[in-house]
């Protein structure tokens, strides 16, 4: 019997192993970069796996190891494709000179940005707190190498009150400038 336990925790242990590195990773949310969408201390899980088989969209929220010092994570939320041109102006945001219209933000953005061409194999994110978030509008962080992000974030599992799937936001395109 103690030899069936052992054999079932390792089989367990591995099995535990083989997902942390290849399908999805717990992650914790550390300060209000995200809010209203998402609340510091909220743990969510990471789906690893699906950008091998497909890109990050527009609207993705994504975690992504801070530039400067890799063993820190960051999570923004995607606004910028390779080939974008991004520019914020009178608090609001436009990506190829077309405004787009966010539902989920904190408010308008104070301050204006850009234009800015994100290059190949990069991504340009913004938290949704726009006025309190360290982003790509900075330059300690600036646009995100593709390699960089580590993954999609899909599922908050605490609080239990507002557990549940973490859907990418449908960016709405609301008019030409």
């Amino acid at each position: 019997m103690l030899r069936e336990f052992a054999r079932t925790m390792a089989g367990a242990f591995v099995l535990a192993i083989l997902v942390i590195l290849f399908v999805a990773r717990a992650f914790t949310v550390d300060g209000p970069s995200m809010q209203p969408t998402l609340q510091s201390g909220e743990r969510l899980l990471i789906d690893k796996i699906s950008y091998r088989f497909r890109e990050p969209q527009r609207g993705d929220v994504v975690v992504f190891r801070y530039p400067s010092d890799p063993r820190q994570y960051y999570i923004k939320r995607v606004v910028g494709l390779p080939g974008d041109t991004v520019q914020i102006a009178g608090g609001e945001l436009y990506i190829n000179g077309i405004l787009i219209k966010e539902e989920y933000t904190s408010g308008p953005i104070v301050g204006d940005f850009g234009p800015l061409v994100v290059p190949p194999g990069e991504y340009f994110v913004l938290g949704d707190n726009r006025n309190n978030s360290e982003d790509s509008r900075s330059r300690r962080v600036g646009t995100i190498p593709r390699e960089s992000i580590v993954g999609k974030a899909f599922v908050r599992y605490w609080p239990l009150s507002r557990s549940g799937r973490i859907d990418s936001a449908a960016v709405a395109w609301a008019s030409t400038r």
